[in-house]
């Protein structure tokens, strides 16, 4: 019968005879070691109230051992007071609770036949005698004290009486009764089997509490008592151990929690950014297939509003992207007035909420930009993303971080004063101009030393051309420039300022003895100054990179003049861009700055612009300056500096690296260029090893490399499919289209970069080569002799700005626009019949009946 959460249970009053029946249990020396050994002894109390309720005392185990503990409470309380009640009456238990906590040795009763009584009196008083003779009637040999500490022994044949076990058993021999009970011990410890069992004499008798005649006092008692003393003992560097071993258990189990959360965060990091990824590739299909739409609805248009006009035969030999216009023959100037105004019109895709201007730049893609975005969604990391992109065609140096990182935190950049704080000298804080001027004087090697009232101080090169465009030229005119040229030059002057570019169309193929690959000469500048002004285009400007970009190519101190004295004949301003003055690795290579010509041709007209961005490896830090002694050109870009400023405490710490002339020459440049030297080489190398040419320049981050073999047909079409491959392959270039390079195939390698992902990255590179080889081997037995011969750099050029087609155009230009889309993506391959027939089966149904009924 289950007794518990009946009524009597829920009372906490325990009468005289109970106790003592708890007492006779809980004492037991097998109870007590139990207790001692296990911190979760529940179970001890529960098989506890099990004997008691069998003997008509209901307590659960719960009040056994809430009981126990009052009791222990009230023996330490009256310990402490000398054994006494509050009422000044001993207490009855105290001597029982004090053998058993202090492990004296425990009395026990004697067996006595009919009704036995203590031979030493267990509890004081006629209760205890009474109680006693009926409890040693009853329970002489008690089997209940073998289901505390064990379970029932299992046997073929009942036993009537069963046998005690050895802890609790009185045995005459002396001499053999440490071995039994240390082979007890043994068999508890190391076994779950059933206690073995031990013949005893048969006057023998056992209590229900373990009492028994050997726990009397006396020698054998006090020795018995000694040697569980040293058992203990023997037992306390096994709990110690076993506490150690539970502590690095917690502690593995917390470490291994704390990976396990890691692991899930992760995960979920990849996840977010798979699904960024999808959402990405999503939003690209649906801007592709609203071009193609928009391409046939004009189509469709035309077609209706005059349907007995004969469409017009597509020249397949003359392919126009979305992004190109007509290209002049190299070496004259490139000004198409009517597809610069198409993309003023925007047409049907033009945005309600904004200007014609704003549409305009709404719309502004190109590769480099597409790349970008692409490469910021997946970028490469070692450890949190090992498949990213790893980026070959932004223009960073990332070589240095460990020395700059280093400076840069010294304590003379923490310095924070009222002036840093507050509005500046717009053109930049006097100490800082001066800086600026002592160290262009000294690393241009100028022949005077420069004014600080010449220096103008902006944030990035980039504001600087913006700014210069807008100081120098009106709407409508235009600058001279070189291609290839470095991209962002056509965001700055054109975007901005609204201010358009004529191209100097340089070859790679070599014409004279002496000459290089896209060597820029005074002829070629001249043939396109002179075909500008023929087409009624105002030239006020020309723009030089030296060192150049993406060519790595350095100017000689004669061409330099050679450049500047053609550029006063015209009377043209020059924008001298030497960004990357202090980025020569090359020591068989020598820089040679403007300002350290004698005698410039023309010094009012001729503006330096250089920045930290590159030479410095900080291009997060947006720094840039302008040295022109003309001073009217100096104060209206100062003007602009309002919208284009630097931070006082940014002024501060590029001054303080500016005067740390030591650290510059003796640790930061020398480490600069063996890194850059060394990346260098590796790509060149592999390069090498893949057959593949390229420009051997030493000035730069970069290498400009010549894929037009791999290219189907000599178009920017095919240069914009293997860009792609190497996108789609986790490694991002610069096609030559980004640079307006008039020869399709072309592409700009970064290599200022880590060795791991130098390495990994030129293996996706040789991956795509590999691929296209094959694929072009494949290909080669199915086409003509004449197919894709000719050369249509000679024809199309791309320019770095999205225009729709406008509403002018002819039929045969919106099919040939068509046919590119479809050429430059996977749309077609991805979005066949079964495919669509798995993704819509309802429609594909329905259209199926349709096509059936026609």
């Amino acid at each position: 019968m289950d007794f518990r959460g009946k009524k009597y249970e829920r009372g906490s009053n325990w009468s005289d005879p109970e106790v003592v029946e708890l007492l006779q249990l809980w004492g037991n020396e097998s109870v007590q070691m139990e207790l001692e050994s296990c911190l979760r002894n529940q179970h001890v109390f529960n098989r506890i109230a099990d004997v008691l309720r069998e003997k008509g005392i209901h307590r659960t185990g719960d009040q056994c051992r809430e009981k126990i503990k009052k009791m222990k409470l009230e023996y330490r309380r009256l310990k402490d007071n000398s054994k006494t009640l509050r009422s000044g009456r001993a207490w009855k238990f105290y001597e029982v609770m004090d053998r058993v906590l202090t492990h004296r040795r425990t009395l026990s009763y004697g067996s006595l036949g009919n009704g036995g009584v203590l031979s030493q009196p267990l509890l004081q008083g006629p209760l205890s005698e009474g109680f006693h003779t009926h409890f040693a009637q009853q329970y002489g040999q008690h089997p209940e004290l073998m289901e505390i500490k064990c379970e029932e022994v299992q046997s073929d044949v009942q036993c009537l009486t069963p046998e005690p076990p050895p802890s609790m058993t009185y045995i005459q021999d002396s001499g053999g009764e440490q071995d039994e009970e240390e082979h007890a011990v043994i068999d508890r410890g190391t076994s779950e089997s059933p206690i073995s069992r031990v013949e005893v004499p048969g006057d023998a008798s056992v209590s229900p509490s373990g009492f028994s005649e050997s726990n009397m006092p006396g020698s054998s008692g006090q020795s018995r008592g000694q040697r569980l003393w040293r058992k203990r003992q023997m037992r306390e560097p096994l709990e110690d151990l076993v506490a150690q071993m539970l502590e690095v258990q917690r502690l593995s189990e917390e470490r291994f929690l704390q990976f396990e959360e890691r692991r899930l965060e992760q995960e979920q990091e990849a996840e977010e950014r798979r699904m960024r990824m999808e959402e990405r590739r999503l939003q690209l299909d649906r801007q592709h297939e609203l071009r193609m739409f928009g391409v046939f609805a004009q189509m469709l248009g035309m077609i209706r509003s005059s349907p007995g006009e004969a469409i017009p035969q597509h020249n397949t030999d003359t392919v126009y992207s979305h992004e190109a216009v007509p290209l002049s023959r190299p070496g004259t100037s490139n000004i198409q007035d009517s597809e610069l105004c198409d993309m003023y019109n925007c047409g049907q895709f033009s945005s309600p909420y904004l200007s014609t201007r704003g549409n305009i730049l709404s719309g502004f893609r190109g590769s480099a930009e597409e790349g970008y975005r692409a490469y910021h969604e997946d970028k490469y990391d070692e450890d949190k993303n090992p498949n990213g992109i790893i980026n070959f065609g932004t223009s960073e140096n990332k070589l240095c971080f460990d020395l700059m990182s280093k400076r840069l935190t010294q304590s003379d950049m923490n310095v924070i004063e009222p002036p840093l704080l507050q509005y500046p000298d717009w053109k930049g804080h006097s100490f800082l101009r001066e800086e600026v001027a002592r160290f262009l004087t000294y690393y241009c090697k100028a022949p005077a030393p420069l004014s600080a009232e010449n220096v103008v101080i902006l944030n990035g090169c980039g504001s600087l051309f913006s700014s210069l465009a807008t100081v120098l030229c009106d709407l409508g005119d235009s600058m001279l420039i070189a291609t290839p040229f470095y991209g962002g030059i056509t965001q700055s002057v054109f975007l901005y300022s609204n201010i358009k570019l004529v191209y100097v169309h340089l070859e790679s193929k070599v014409t004279s003895p002496g000459s290089r690959p896209f060597q820029l000469t005074v002829q070629k500048m001249e043939a396109a100054l002179q075909t500008a002004r023929e087409e009624g285009s105002n030239v006020k400007a020309v723009i030089l990179i030296n060192p150049h970009n993406p060519l790595g190519d350095v100017y000689t101190a004669s061409e330099m003049m050679e450049f500047l004295e053609f550029a006063k004949r015209h009377s043209l301003h020059v924008i001298v861009d030497e960004v990357y003055m202090l980025s020569v690795f090359d020591e068989s290579t020598t820089f040679h700055s403007v300002l350290s010509l004698d005698k410039l041709p023309d010094p009012q007209r001729t503006h330096v612009v250089w920045g930290v961005s590159k030479d410095f490896a900080i291009s997060g830090v947006r720094f840039g300056t302008l040295y022109s002694q003309n001073q009217d050109v100096c104060n209206g870009v100062a003007s602009l500096c309002y919208f284009h400023g630097v931070c006082g405490p940014t002024q501060y710490k590029i001054a303080q690296l500016l005067r740390d002339r030591d650290w510059i020459n003796q640790v930061y440049l020398r480490a600069n260029h063996t890194r850059l030297r060394a990346a260098k080489s590796y790509v060149a190398e592999e390069l090498r090893s893949l057959g593949v040419p390229f420009l051997n320049h030493g000035a730069g981050f970069f290498i400009w490399i010549d894929f037009r073999k791999y290219l189907r047909a000599p178009t920017f079409e095919e240069e914009v499919v293997l860009w792609r491959h190497f996108l789609e392959n986790k490694v991002l270039l610069s096609c030559g289209k980004a640079f307006e390079c008039s020869e399709p195939g072309w592409f700009r390698v970064i290599f200022s970069d880590k060795t791991h992902r130098l390495q990994l990255g030129m293996q996706r590179i040789r991956k795509v080569l590999e691929a296209k080889e094959r694929e072009l081997q494949i290909e080669a037995p199915h086409q003509g002799d004449e197919e894709g011969k000719a050369d249509s750099t000679d024809e199309v050029i791309f320019v770095s700005s999205h225009h729709e087609p406008s509403n002018g155009s002819s039929l045969g230009d919106l099919i040939s626009q068509l046919q590119t889309q479809l050429r430059s993506s996977d749309w077609l391959q991805r979005n066949t019949v079964d495919n669509f027939a798995q993704q819509n089966p309802e429609v594909y149904q329905v259209y199926s009946k349709l096509i059936g009924k026609q």
